[in-house]
C-alpha cells in the first residue's frame, strides 16, 4: 500500500499501510474512489483537456430496457446509485476466463446519498448472493426467464449483445426486486481501464502475508511488501480461490483496500501533469453511466457532496448473509441473504434512514437458516393452487413447506401467524414477504409458522 510507516495486516493477505481504511475511504472504494480522485483532478487541468476526459465517459440509456413495475422512491432527494464493476470477457479482457458470457460484474453495490447529504451508506452484494433474476432483455431480440442464480449473472444475461445498457439494466432490475430499493443512477467501471489507472500511478504497493499462486488471475507474487502494475494489479483485486478463506466477501474486502490506496496516491499525484493526465484519462475511460451522470460535471457535483459528508457518517456494509450450504447441503458455492436483517437493512435506506451498522452486525452474529423456518402454508382466496405456488416459491428460497391448504374463509390481507417460541422465524418468513408482518395467535398450530395467503400478496416479489 502507498505511504510509510508500520503496517497491519488483514486475513486475507492484504497488509495495510498506517492511513487504513477509514470509512471516507471505504466510501469512495471502486467507482465513488475513481469519481474522486477524477474531479480533485480536473480543476488543475485546462479546458483542452477537461473537453477530452469528459468525452471519455460514455453513457448509456436503461431506462427503456428496465420496464415499468419498479419500486417508488420514498424518499425524494434521496439518491441509490447502482456501482458495478464490469469483469468484460470481451477484447483484453478474454483471457481472464473461458466458458463464460461475453459480460461480467465482478463488484456491485449500492451507494444511498440521503435527501439531507447529511451521510451516507454504502451497501455491498457478494457477487455469489443466490437471488432471483427477473426477465430480461438479452440485446439480442430474445428475453431471459425468470430464475435463481448468482446475483452477477444479471449483467452478463442483460450483456448478451456486449451492451453495457442491456448489463446494467437486468443488474438493476435484479437489485430492485430483491431489495425494494429504487435504482437512479448507476456507473459501470471496466477493469481494463483499473488496469490503466494504476499504471499511470507506477503501481500500488500491497504486502500479502502469503505466497499467492493463481492460474485463474494470472498471478505470482511472493510474501512481503511489493509494487504491483498492470497484470498483476488486475490479478490482484481479482483472486479469490488460495487467497484467505477463499470467499468473495473476503476479496471484497481487498479490492476495498486497494482502491483506498490507488485513491491516495492518485491525490498525492496532483502535482504531476503526466501522472496525473494518464490517471484521469485511464479512469474517464473506464467509466459508463447513466445520461444523468455522463460528464465531468455531474461526477464533480456528486463528489462534492461525498466530501461534505462528515468521516463518523459515512457506512460501509455488506448484506447480510450466511452459506447457502446451511439450506441445501450440496451448494458449497454460494450464499443467500439473512432475513430479516437483510429487509430491515432495505427497508431502512428506502425510507433514507440511517443504518445503525454496530446494531446490524450484532443481530447478524448468528444467522437464522431459511431451513430452519417451518411453515404452512394455506389459501386465503378462491383463486385455485394459489397456496402450491406460494409454497414452491418458499421452498426455491430454502423455506421449509410442511404442507398446503386452505384456509377456514377468505382474506384480503396476507396474515403470518407463529405460536409462543417461533417468534424469530415467523419474523424471517415475513420479511421476505412484502408488506406483511408477523403476529403471535394463541390458537396457531404448534411448531410451525402459519401463512395465510390474502389477495394482496404480490407472489413475484417474494424474496
Amino acid at each position: 500500500m502507498s505511504g510509510s510507516g508500520k503496517r497491519r495486516r488483514t486475513q486475507d493477505g492484504a497488509g495495510t499501510g498506517k492511513a487504513r481504511l477509514t470509512r471516507r475511504g471505504r466510501i469512495l472504494a471502486w467507482s465513488a474512489g475513481v469519481t474522486s480522485a477524477v474531479v480533485l483532478g480536473v480543476a488543475g487541468v485546462g479546458a483542452w483537456v477537461y473537453q477530452d476526459l469528459d468525452g471519455n465517459i460514455r453513457s448509456a440509456d436503461v431506462d427503456d430496457k428496465i420496464g415499468g413495475d419498479r419500486p417508488v422512491n420514498l424518499s425524494p432527494g434521496s439518491k441509490n446509485i447502482l456501482v458495478v464493476g464490469s469483469d468484460s470477457r470481451d477484447g483484453a479482457n478474454a483471457k481472464y476466463g473461458k466458458d463464460l458470457t461475453t459480460m461480467q460484474s465482478d463488484t456491485l453495490m449500492v451507494l444511498h446519498v440521503p435527501a439531507n447529504r447529511k451521510w451516507a451508506t454504502v451497501v455491498s452484494f457478494p457477487r455469489d448472493s443466490w437471488v432471483g433474476i427477473p426477465a430480461c432483455d438479452k440485446g439480442d431480440g430474445s428475453t431471459s426467464s425468470p430464475h435463481h442464480y448468482k446475483i452477477n449473472e444479471a449483467f452478463a444475461i442483460g450483456g448478451t449483445s456486449g451492451e453495457v445498457a442491456g448489463a446494467a439494466a437486468c443488474s438493476i432490475k435484479t437489485v430492485e426486486a430483491n431489495t425494494g430499493l429504487r435504482i437512479d443512477n448507476f456507473m459501470s467501471v471496466d477493469f481494463q481501464g483499473f488496469k490503466g489507472m494504476v499504471d499511470a500511478l507506477d503501481g500500488i504497493e500491497v504486502c500479502p502475508e502469503q505466497a499467492i499462486h493463481s492460474k485463474k488471475a494470472r498471478l505470482d507474487l511472493e510474501p512481503g511488501c511489493q509494487t504491483v502494475r498492470g497484470e498483476q494489479a488486475l490479478g490482484y483485486v481479482r483472486v479469490r480461490y488460495g487467497v484467505g478463506d477463499g470467499s468473495d466477501i473476503s476479496r471484497i474486502g481487498r479490492q476495498q483496500e486497494f482502491m483506498n490506496a490507488l485513491t491516495e496516491k492518485a491525490q498525492s499525484k496532483l502535482t504531476s501533469p503526466n501522472s496525473l493526465y494518464g490517471f484521469l484519462r485511464s479512469a474517464t475511460k473506464s467509466l459508463t453511466t447513466d445520461p444523468d451522470l455522463a460528464g465531468i460535471r455531474p461526477l464533480y457535483s456528486l463528489a462534492s457532496e461525498l466530501k461534505g459528508i462528515p468521516s463518523d457518517r459515512l457506512t460501509f456494509l455488506t448484506v447480510p448473509n450466511y452459506p447457502r450450504e446451511a439450506d441445501v447441503a450440496t451448494d458449497k458455492a454460494n450464499v443467500v441473504w439473512q432475513y430479516p436483517q437483510a429487509t430491515d437493512l432495505f427497508t431502512a435506506l428506502a425510507k433514507d434512514k440511517e443504518v445503525d451498522k454496530k446494531r446490524l452486525d450484532a443481530e447478524a452474529k448468528n444467522p437464522l437458516y431459511a431451513s430452519a423456518v417451518r411453515v404452512q402454508v394455506l389459501n386465503g382466496t378462491s383463486v385455485q393452487g394459489l397456496a402450491g405456488t406460494v409454497a414452491e416459491k418458499l421452498r426455491t428460497a430454502g423455506v421449509t413447506v410442511t404442507g398446503t391448504g386452505n384456509a377456514p374463509e377468505n382474506t384480503g390481507a396476507t396474515e403470518v401467524s407463529y405460536p409462543a417460541g417461533l417468534e424469530k422465524q415467523a419474523k424471517a418468513l415475513a420479511a421476505r414477504l412484502p408488506g406483511v408482518r408477523a403476529t403471535p395467535a394463541s390458537d396457531a398450530t404448534a411448531g410451525v409458522v402459519t401463512l395465510v395467503v390474502g389477495k394482496d400478496l404480490d407472489i413475484g416479489r417474494i424474496r
